[in-house]
C-alpha cells in the first residue's frame, strides 16, 4: 500500500515536473497564481500573456520639466513613457522556471502560491528627445566674444567684456529619465557655453592700441612748416581687431596724410596774371618745396604705428612751376572763349563774403597747355586762414552752418565756363540736392569740399588759358570768363533732361531747448529728388562728339526747430 502511494506520487510529481518544465517552451503556460500589474497570467501561454498586458493602459502621470527658471507640465506619454509588456512578463517567466518541488505539488493540488509582479514602464528615447528639444527651443544663448570699442570721451580703446552663453543638455535629461521613468520631474541641465575670446585675452591688444594714441607731428624737411594730428585723429588711423591685431586703416591713413601734406606743402606758383587797376599784369612764377609723397607716405604709415615716434620729418623735393613768365602770352592778345554765369540773390552776408573771396582767389589763374586746372589748388584751400567764414553747407545729410558756405557758387560758375569751352572734365561732383541758387539751369552745377571733393578740367586748347572772374555783389551776379587762343570748335550744352522725379519726404520737427516755447525756426528746405542729365555736343576738326553729365538729386525734407513745450 505504501509503495503504491509513493509510486503514484512519483508519477504525479514527474508529470508535474514535465508540465512545469514545458512552460519554458513555445506554447507552454505560465505557472498558476501569477499576476502582472493585477492581470492574471498564470496558465496563459507567453503570447496570450503578452496580449493581455498590451491591453493594460494605465493613465500616464504628469511630469514637470524644468530648465533653469522655466518649467512645463506635460503628460509622461509625450515623453515616450509606456508599459513594456515583455519586460513586465519576465519576472513571471522567471518565477515559473524557478518553482520548486513543493510549489509544483501545491499547484497540482490547486493550492498554488499567488504572486503579483508590477508593470514595468520604459521610455522611448527618440520621442523623449523630440519633446524635450521642442520645449528647450529658445533656451540656447550664443556666447558673445570680448570685443574692442573706442570711447571718444576718454580718447582710448576699451574692452567690451565677453558674455557666456548657455546650451540646454537634452541628451543628459533624456538619459536621466530613461534610467528612472517613474520620475515626475525631469530637469534639462543648462550648461555654460564659454566665449571663444575672453576679455583677458583681448586686454593686451587694447593696451597695445592705446599706446599708439598720442599727438603726432610731422615736419616738411628743409622748412619749419609742421602739421599735427590730435589723439583722436591718430586713433582713427588704425583698427584694433581681436582677430587681426593692430591693422592700419588705409583709407584713413591716406586721407590724413593728404591733409597734412596739403597743409605743410609749399607748391610752386605758376606765372599768372593779376589785376592792377583795370589792367592785367604778369606775375612771375615762384618755385616751391613739397613732400616727396611715395617715400613720405611709407615713412608716415610706419611711424604712426610706432608708439616711440611722436615726430616725423617728411622727405621733401623741389616743386617746379609748370608755367613761367616767358610762357605767358600777351594779355592784350587773348580772346574771350566763353563765359559762365550764375546769380546768388538772397544770400547771407557770410555767403557773399565767401563768394567774393573765392572769386578773387581764382581771378587771374593761368592753366598751362596740357595741364589740369584744380579749383581747390587754385583756391589755396577752404580755411579761416585763407579768408573764408562760416556759412550754410551740405554735410551729413543736412544743410548746416560750416566753413566756406558759398564757395560752391564760384565752383559752379567756373564749371559752366570750362564746360562750355569744351574742355575735358577730369572731376566733377554734384550737390546732394537741388540748390535754388543755381537755377534755372538745373543739374548744371559743381560741388567742392576741402579736402577731397574737387573740380578739375584739362586744358586741351594747345595754349595757356586765363581765368577771370567778375563779381557784382550789388546785383548778386557772378561771371567766370575763360580767355586764351580760341580753339576752332563749337560747343552746345542742352537743357536738363529729367528722367524721374521723387517727391520730398514730410517735414521733420526737432526740439531746440534754446528756442522760446512755441517758437518755430526753419533750418532746412524741402526739395524733390531728380534723376537727370545734360548733354554737351562738341564740333571740331575731329568731327562731332557728345558727352553726358548725369546728376541724381536726393529728395530732401524740410527741417524745423521748435521751442520746448511750456
Amino acid at each position: 500500500m505504501k509503495a503504491w502511494i509513493v509510486g503514484t506520487l512519483g508519477i504525479a510529481l514527474l508529470g508535474g515536473a514535465l508540465a512545469v518544465g514545458a512552460a519554458a517552451q513555445p506554447g507552454s503556460t505560465l505557472a498558476p497564481g501569477l499576476h502582472v500589474g493585477g492581470v492574471e497570467v498564470g496558465g496563459l501561454t507567453r503570447e496570450s500573456a503578452l496580449a493581455a498586458l498590451a491591453d493594460v493602459a494605465p493613465t500616464p502621470p504628469q511630469v514637470t520639466v524644468k530648465a533653469g527658471a522655466d518649467s512645463w507640465n506635460v503628460s509622461a506619454a509625450q515623453l515616450g513613457w509606456h508599459v513594456d509588456p515583455a519586460a513586465s512578463l519576465k519576472p513571471a517567466e522567471q518565477a515559473t522556471a524557478e518553482r520548486g518541488l513543493i510549489d509544483r505539488l501545491q499547484a497540482l493540488l490547486g493550492q498554488a502560491k499567488v504572486q503579483d509582479f508590477p508593470l514595468v514602464t520604459t521610455v522611448d528615447t527618440k520621442q523623449a528627445t523630440a519633446t524635450l528639444t521642442t520645449l528647450a527651443r529658445g533656451l540656447e544663448r550664443q556666447p558673445r566674444n570680448a570685443s574692442v570699442i573706442f570711447a571718444a570721451a576718454t580718447k582710448r580703446y576699451a574692452v567690451k567684456p565677453d558674455t557666456a552663453g548657455q546650451r540646454p543638455d537634452v541628451a543628459a535629461a533624456v538619459k536621466s529619465y530613461v534610467a528612472a521613468p517613474a520620475s515626475t520631474t525631469v530637469t534639462i541641465p543648462l550648461n555654460v557655453w564659454a566665449a571663444d575670446r575672453t576679455a583677458a585675452q583681448v586686454q593686451p591688444l587694447v593696451d597695445q592700441g592705446n599706446a599708439l594714441v598720442r599727438p603726432f607731428k610731422v615736419q616738411l624737411a628743409g622748412t619749419t612748416r609742421t602739421g599735427i594730428l590730435s589723439e583722436l585723429q591718430v586713433a582713427n588711423l588704425y583698427w584694433v581687431r581681436p582677430d587681426a591685431g593692430i591693422e592700419p586703416d588705409e583709407v584713413a591713413m591716406k586721407a590724413a596724410f593728404g591733409q597734412l601734406t596739403g597743409y605743410i606743402d609749399l607748391p610752386a606758383q605758376d606765372a599768372r596774371y593779376a589785376l592792377k587797376g583795370t589792367q592785367l599784369v604778369k606775375v612771375k612764377e615762384k618755385a616751391g618745396i613739397v613732400t616727396d609723397r611715395p617715400a613720405a607716405y611709407a615713412a608716415f604709415r610706419t611711424a604712426v604705428l610706432d608708439r616711440t615716434k611722436a615726430l616725423l620729418v617728411l622727405p621733401s623735393k623741389a616743386s617746379v612751376p609748370a608755367l613761367t613768365l616767358a610762357q605767358l602770352p600777351d594779355p592784350g592778345k587773348l580772346e574771350l572763349i566763353t563765359v559762365g554765369r550764375s546769380t546768388y540773390y538772397h544770400s547771407s552776408a557770410a555767403r557773399r563774403t565767401n563768394v567774393a573771396n573765392a572769386a578773387a582767389k581764382i581771378n587771374g589763374a593761368v592753366v598751362a597747355p596740357g595741364e589740369v586746372f584744380s579749383f581747390l589748388n587754385t583756391l589755396g584751400g577752404i580755411s579761416a586762414s585763407n579768408g573764408f567764414v562760416s556759412g550754410l553747407i551740405i554735410s551729413g545729410g543736412r544743410t548746416v552752418d560750416g566753413l566756406g558756405g558759398g564757395v560752391c557758387q564760384v565752383s559752379t560758375t567756373t564749371f559752366r565756363a570750362l564746360y562750355q569751352a569744351g574742355l575735358p572734365v577730369v572731376e566733377r561732383n554734384q550737390h546732394s540736392y537741388r540748390v535754388g541758387y543755381y537755377e534755372p539751369q538745373v543739374g548744371y552745377e559743381a560741388a567742392v569740399y576741402d579736402p577731397g571733393v574737387d573740380l578739375k578740367f584739362k586744358n586741351d586748347t594747345g595754349a595757356p588759358l586765363l581765368i577771370k572772374t567778375v563779381n557784382d555783389n550789388a546785383k548778386s551776379t557772378l561771371k567766370v570768363e575763360v580767355w586764351g587762343v580760341k580753339p576752332a570748335r563749337s560747343v552746345a550744352v542742352s537743357p536738363a533732361v529729367i528722367l524721374a522725379r521723387t517727391p520730398h519726404p514730410p517735414a521733420q520737427y526737432i526740439v531746440n531747448p534754446k528756442l522760446r516755447p512755441g517758437a518755430v525756426k526753419q533750418v532746412d528746405w524741402a526739395q524733390d529728388g531728380y534723376n537727370l542729365y545734360i548733354t554737351r555736343t562738341i564740333k571740331d576738326a575731329a568731327g562731332v562728339r557728345k558727352d553726358v553729365t548725369k546728376t541724381i538729386y536726393k529728395p530732401w525734407r524740410a527741417v524745423y526747430e521748435v521751442g520746448p513745450k511750456s
